[in-house]
C-alpha cells in the first residue's frame, strides 16, 4: 500500500485498517524511510514557514521602529528550530515505541517491536498531517490540537489489534503511553530551545 492510501485508510477508515497493518510484513528501515521520515517532515515544515512568518510580522515591524533586524533571527531560530524538532521527532516515535513493547505484558499484550513501531507511528499520522495548518499563525495550532486528540484515539484502537492487550485494559494502557509520550516531548523540546537559544546568543556575542 502506498503511503497516500495509507494515510487516507488510517484518517478515516481506521478500525478496518489497523488489522491491515496488523497482518502487514514490515521492518524498522522501511517503517522510517518509506512512512515516518517523510509525514514526521511535516510538522518541521509547516513550523519553519509559519515562524518565518511571524518572524517576518516583527521584522517589519522592527525596522520602522529602529529597533533592530527581527526577520533574520526569525527565520534563524525557526529554521534551527525546525531541523533540530525534526531530528528529536524521529527519536520520541522510536522511543515511545520501545516503551511501548516493553509495558505490553503488564497490560496483557505480546511483545513485538515492530507492531510496536507501527502502532506509534500510525497513529502519529493525524497529528503529522493536521500539522500542517501550523503555517497559520495561532489558529493552525488549534487544528493541530484537534489532529493530535485524533491520534489519541487511534491509538486507543490500535492498541488491543497491534499488542494484543485485552480491551479493558486498553484505557489506561493508553493513558501510560501518552503521559509518556507528553514527557518525552516536553524534555526534548526544551533541550532543543535551550541549545537552539545559547546558540543564538553565542553568535550574537
Amino acid at each position: 500500500m502506498n503511503l497516500v492510501d495509507r494515510v487516507k485508510n488510517i484518517l478515516l477508515t481506521p478500525k478496518t485498517e489497523w488489522p491491515v497493518i496488523a497482518a502487514e510484513q514490515s521492518d524498522i528501515k522501511s517503517l522510517y524511510i518509506g512512512y515516518i521520515m517523510i509525514l514526521a517532515a511535516i510538522p518541521a515544515i509547516a513550523g519553519i514557514i509559519g515562524s518565518m512568518f511571524i518572524g517576518g510580522m516583527f521584522g517589519a515591524v522592527a525596522g520602522r521602529t529602529g529597533l533592530g533586524m527581527g526577520m533574520g533571527v526569525g527565520a534563524g531560530f525557526a529554521v534551527a528550530h525546525g531541523i533540530a524538532s525534526y531530528v528529536i521527532s524521529l527519536v520520541i516515535i522510536f522511543a515511545v515505541a520501545f516503551i511501548v513493547d516493553a509495558l505490553a505484558p503488564s497490560f496483557g499484550g505480546q511483545k513485538s517491536q515492530i507492531n510496536a513501531l507501527k502502532l506509534v507511528a500510525y497513529s502519529a499520522t493525524a497529528g503529522w498531517v493536521a500539522s500542517i495548518a501550523t503555517v497559520i499563525p495561532f489558529l493552525g495550532w488549534i487544528v493541530a490540537l484537534v489532529g493530535s486528540l485524533y491520534g489519541i484515539y487511534l491509538l486507543y484502537l490500535g492498541l488491543p489489534v497491534l499488542m494484543k492487550c485485552p480491551e479493558d485494559k486498553s484505557a489506561i494502557y493508553l493513558i501510560v503511553i501518552v503521559v509518556i509520550y507528553i514527557v518525552l516531548s516536553w524534555v526534548f523540546m526544551g533541550m532543543i530551545l535551550a541549545g537552539v537559544f545559547g546558540s543564538m546568543m553565542f553568535g550574537m556575542r
